[in-house]
């Protein structure tokens, strides 16, 4: 019975013309030129090989630009066939209601005052007042329990690049500290 339904669901959807939906030979381009482009620039990695190293760099740029082609051929198939992707669901989103520029604004600037000041005061301060200026954006109001979260996940991520990662994130006024 459930399956009927959802068949009857499913003709119901498709788009009426043949031929599909024009957008979503768009995505297929866009695609194809991607995957195109990855191959033409793998072929410009010197083709080096060694005892350890038997395939060289370029296997994994050509195989992945193959891969998008594929996938942009098939996708365009099932386009033609009248294939077309499930409506989300799962959103609560209005889309009648305009865009919050507020909001929007206010993490662009979270984001330019890390970007401004993480070699001066150092990633755990601009990343503080990154991960909290986002809460905040977002609209969480837990100012104290915020900063908190804000410091221990600043922390956390410098150290997890330093020691897990090997990478040295700027420590500035605190480098003598950490």
């Amino acid at each position: 019975m459930s399956s009927e339904v959802n068949d009857r669901i499913a003709e119901d959807t498709r788009p009426s013309g043949e031929g599909g939906d024009r957008a979503q030979y768009g995505v297929c381009a866009f695609l194809a030129l991607l995957g195109t482009a990855v191959i033409v620039d793998a072929f410009g990695i010197p083709h080096i090989t060694s005892g350890t190293d038997p395939v060289g760099p370029r296997a994994v740029p050509v195989l992945l630009g193959v891969l998008l082609v594929v996938v942009a051929v098939l996708y365009a198939v099932d386009v033609a066939r009248g294939g077309r992707g499930e409506p989300e669901a799962g959103e609560d989103v209005d889309l009648t209601q305009g865009s919050d520029w507020r909001t929007v604004l206010m993490l662009i600037g979270a984001f330019v005052v890390n970007a401004v000041l993480i070699e001066r005061l150092g990633w755990v301060i601009s990343g503080t007042l990154l991960f909290w200026g986002t809460a905040f954006a977002l609209g969480n109001r837990h100012y104290v329990r915020n900063l908190l979260i804000a410091v221990t996940l600043s922390l956390v991520t410098f150290y997890a690049f330093a020691i897990g990662l090997g990478v040295n994130l700027p420590a500035g006024v605190l480098q003598g500290i950490l």
